[in-house]
């Protein structure tokens, strides 16, 4: 395995590792079954990735015969739930400090699939178009979640709160153009992705969220 292998490997590793760890916590807050956290968590790490590979014609996608990254989510999955277990009624209580956890792991999960969709297109021979390979890239880092928020009968997060789909478009550009100019694979990678967790970050503290159309001001305060 080359270096830059390596390095895009780990990368993806640590994307469905935090994006595992946060699908099976929003799983359980939701009041899912034990199925439930269990299917949701595989469907938030891995469901992004299935619509990038079906978009550059790699059937069947990764999931399907990548049995490592299945067991590194299923792994995840259990150690949430059996941490969960473990704390009980304190997991519930603590709801502040659940929502940072989930979007401190939602945002390194974000970061690290938003340069992997872009590699994705670039490798698939699609280099030269800029706007397709960053599609890829925030298509990978939010289809999971999107996907996660259907199946939960919840109105998809990325749609309607806070800074998402935005910081994975900026942190794709970011690492394609790094890319395009040769910067060091590490630093490329570094980059990109602490730029999504920074404007994720700061966009969950400071409340930044894209207008809306059609919500009267008043309505809108109230329900934030």
């Amino acid at each position: 395995m080359e270096l830059v292998d390596i390095f895009f490997y780990v990368a993806e590793v640590v994307g469905l590792v935090a994006f595992a760890v946060a699908g099976a916590m929003i799983a359980i807050d939701r009041g899912l079954d034990l199925f439930g956290v269990v299917f949701i968590t595989f469907v938030n790490s891995f469901g992004g990735g299935m619509m990038r590979d079906i978009l550059i014609g790699e059937i069947p996608p990764k999931m399907f015969y990548n049995y490592e990254y299945i067991i590194y989510v299923a792994l995840s999955a259990v150690a949430v739930i059996v941490i969960v277990s473990i704390l009980k009624e304190r997991f519930f209580r603590n709801r502040l400090v659940i929502d940072k956890v989930i979007n401190i792991f939602d945002a390194v999960g974000l970061g690290a699939f938003a340069i992997v969709g872009v590699r994705a297109g670039i490798s698939a021979g699609f280099g030269d178009n800029v706007f397709f390979c960053v599609f890829l890239g925030m298509t990978t880092g939010i289809g999971g979640g999107i996907l996660r928020d259907l199946l939960s009968h919840s109105k998809p997060l990325v749609l309607v709160k806070q800074i998402y789909a935005l910081a994975a478009i900026m942190g794709g550009l970011l690492y394609f153009y790094f890319e395009k100019f040769n910067v060091s694979y590490a630093l490329s990678i570094v980059s990109s992705i602490l730029l999504v967790v920074v404007i994720r970050i700061l966009a969950a503290h400071f409340r930044w969220d894209l207008p809306r159309v059609g919500v009267r001001y008043g309505a809108d305060k109230k329900h934030k």
